[in-house]
């Protein structure tokens, strides 16, 4: 009973995490996922000031990425996180987002930056 009850959820966890990796192709499914990106970024913005710190502190030293690497992660902090309350408020216009990477666990040894927005 067991054995039959994982062989037959395994393809529905299969099926549904695939879908979830899949490019989203409708509106309503462009529309939910900037909404989400907005989301994500408003959470994770204060995750930019000891992401800034490190990729300072590797490129110009300990002392130098904990000062200036903290500064620059307070500009990224309100950056990431007011860019994602536009995403938020127009998450009815789908565009490609703003920032760069697109959310902050998706490179995390990357700076941020700053795009232009297009249609998807």
């Amino acid at each position: 009973m067991k054995r039959a009850s994982i062989s037959l959820l395994a393809p529905v966890i299969l099926c549904l995490s695939l879908s979830f990796n899949a490019q989203a192709d409708t509106y309503p499914e462009k529309a939910g996922e900037k909404l989400a990106t907005g989301v994500a970024n408003v959470i994770t913005g204060i995750g930019e000031i000891p992401k800034n710190m490190m990729i300072t502190s590797h490129k110009k030293g300990t002392i130098y990425g904990v000062t200036a690497g903290f500064f620059v992660g307070i500009v990224h902090t309100v950056g990431r996180t007011l860019s994602g309350a536009v995403d938020i408020i127009t998450f009815v216009v789908p565009t490609t987002p703003i920032i760069k990477p697109t959310y902050i666990w998706d490179d995390f040894d990357r700076e941020t930056t700053y795009t232009t927005w297009r249609m998807r």
